[in-house]
């Protein structure tokens, strides 16, 4: 009978072993997936940052990667410890685990009441960076990154492309362009000189709109992937503690 009740007690743990390994080899794509996330965002978009007067953008991109490099450490940690069977390490893993549940949660909220107000700044100083700041000297990181939104989201302008008629360097110009090159649908040199829809993006709502739609997609892709992983990190736990339960009388 103790024999059977102990091979039983072998198999569980085996269960679990093999749970909480699948598990952890989930939790650290996840965590790549985060870890990418950040980097992308960092590199491929950054030229945005320059467009806020709020660091929510770039801090955010620094938070996706440090979560991701936690989680993964977390994940390998869980690993060796599930592995290995050490009731010690098992602690350390349910405890980081259940920090970065709880970081989530918070770093979720404040994410949210963040948007709202970088929202609102955006449509308020959008508007003032480009007719202010656009191909004027040691602003070149602006022009840069005012034409590149005009391409990549095929806009013109923060509002629409009217904005321009106030802008310091059209009004100093002496070309009579009325937009710039960059708002062309297919650019050339000295293309801005005509603002006809044919020639020119017209937007509703401007490169704003656009601008928001994308910081709230990117915000869609890491609430998705924080639901996920809060989903798995709750199986984690609870794998773990069985585990750690099972393992109390076991020597090592």
């Amino acid at each position: 009978m103790e024999t059977q009740r102990e091979n039983t007690n072998a198999c569980g743990i085996i269960c679990l072993k093999y749970l909480l390994f699948i598990f952890n080899i989930l939790f650290w794509l996840a965590g790549g997936a985060l870890l990418g996330v950040g980097v992308w965002t960092l590199v491929e978009k950054s030229d945005y940052i320059n467009l806020l007067n709020s660091s929510f953008y770039s801090a955010s991109a620094y938070v996706l990667i440090t979560a991701g490099a936690v989680v993964i450490v977390t994940a390998i940690i869980g690993c060796c410890a599930t592995l290995r069977e050490i009731k010690s390490l098992l602690i350390v893993y349910l405890v980081l685990l259940l920090a970065v549940f709880l970081l989530e949660i918070v770093t979720g909220v404040l994410a949210f009441i963040t948007y709202q107000e970088l929202d609102e700044e955006l449509r308020e100083n959008l508007k003032v960076t480009m007719q202010q700041k656009y191909q004027q000297d040691g602003e070149e990181t602006i022009t840069n990154a005012v034409d590149k939104l005009h391409q990549e989201f095929q806009c013109c302008g923060s509002n629409s492309s009217l904005d321009w008629k106030d802008s310091i360097w059209i009004r100093v110009a002496q070309d009579s362009r009325l937009v710039p090159d960059s708002c062309c649908k297919t650019p050339s040199n000295l293309c801005g000189l005509r603002d006809h829809p044919s020639n020119v993006y017209k937007v509703e709502g401007g490169c704003v709109v656009k601008l928001e739609e994308f910081i709230l997609s990117q915000l869609y892709i890491v609430g998705a992937l924080g639901i996920g992983i809060a989903v798995l990190q709750i199986f984690g736990m609870m794998f773990t503690c069985c585990l750690h339960q099972n393992l109390k009388d076991e020597p090592h």
